[in-house]
């Protein structure tokens, strides 16, 4: 979800909602939880985690739910090879590219399956947030939600990782950024997980303050390195632009009110930015 900052003036209180059908398309497998095995000797295998189920009801929600009146719904796009290259490296989407060439189901990282349409269902995803972003840019609108699978802020520069190929909202803000728009862009993770990817790739920036507030996980193997601790700061000019607020297992809403308005809302206020991203990834809710 991205926003214009406060100085500007919206004509209504509508909600964009940029959406593709398509995305649906990923077919991240079944098995054992997250791992695609079936052992033989289960009648219902699990469907993996992240599946086409979850934004389905995101949709039936949009639409049929207490905000219907004012949702405006938009189309989404393919975003195209020199669009992902702003933020993720050629070696690393040309993996992707003969991944998807082999027309064979393949796990690019752990739990991370590409099947065949999942390539289109990642170039959905990311030209989907890109023209939201583009959307708030051109002030269009005052808030714009790109609901997207497969998801992408555990994606870093040149890895997948945690179910994401391409990291969505990354390219949101380097769109932002290379705009001329926005010097400063401004983004609040709210998933259950660590935002690590967003981070990594703005870690040694002071253009984009990164902020994520997840569970207290730690590491999670090679392609998850990052432990989203107090003391990831950033480095370099980025010192001090990437704040992340580890949350003890059954936070409640005092304790995550209390997280938001002391630590993220006054950091973010600091920061003099001009535009808003919000990461809400669906697991925070369950």
């Amino acid at each position: 979800m991205f926003s214009s900052d406060q100085t500007f003036k919206p004509q209504t209180d509508a909600v964009d909602v940029f959406w593709h059908e398509g995305m649906l398309q990923h077919d991240a497998v079944e098995g054992v939880f997250d791992t695609g095995l079936d052992p033989g000797f289960l009648d219902v295998l699990e469907k993996h985690p992240e599946n086409a189920d979850r934004v389905r009801n995101m949709v039936s929600i949009l639409q049929r739910g207490p905000i219907a009146p004012r949702v405006n719904w938009l189309p989404g796009r393919l975003a195209i090879v020199s669009e992902l290259l702003t933020f993720h490296t050629s070696d690393y989407i040309n993996k992707l590219i003969e991944a998807d060439k082999s027309g064979e189901r393949r796990e690019i990282s752990a739990g991370t399956f590409m099947s065949p349409g999942s390539w289109e269902a990642a170039l959905l995803a990311a030209g989907t947030t890109l023209s939201a972003m583009q959307h708030i840019l051109n002030s269009h609108g005052k808030i714009a939600y790109a609901l997207v699978r497969p998801p992408g802020h555990h994606s870093q520069p040149t890895q997948a990782d945690g179910y994401c190929f391409l990291n969505n909202a990354a390219l949101a803000v380097k769109l932002a950024l290379d705009s001329g728009q926005c010097s400063r862009v401004a983004v609040v993770d709210i998933d259950v997980h660590y935002g690590n990817g967003t981070a990594e790739g703005f870690y040694r920036s002071d253009k984009v303050l990164t902020v994520s507030l997840h569970m207290n996980h730690g590491s999670w193997g090679s392609s998850h390195p990052q432990r989203g601790s107090v003391d990831e700061i950033g480095e370099g000019v980025g010192l001090g632009y990437n704040l992340n607020v580890p949350l003890p297992n059954g936070t409640g809403d005092e304790g995550y009110e209390y997280a938001v308005n002391e630590l993220v809302v006054p950091a973010v206020r600091r920061f003099r930015h001009l535009a808003n991203g919000y990461i809400n990834g669906q697991k925070v809710y369950q």
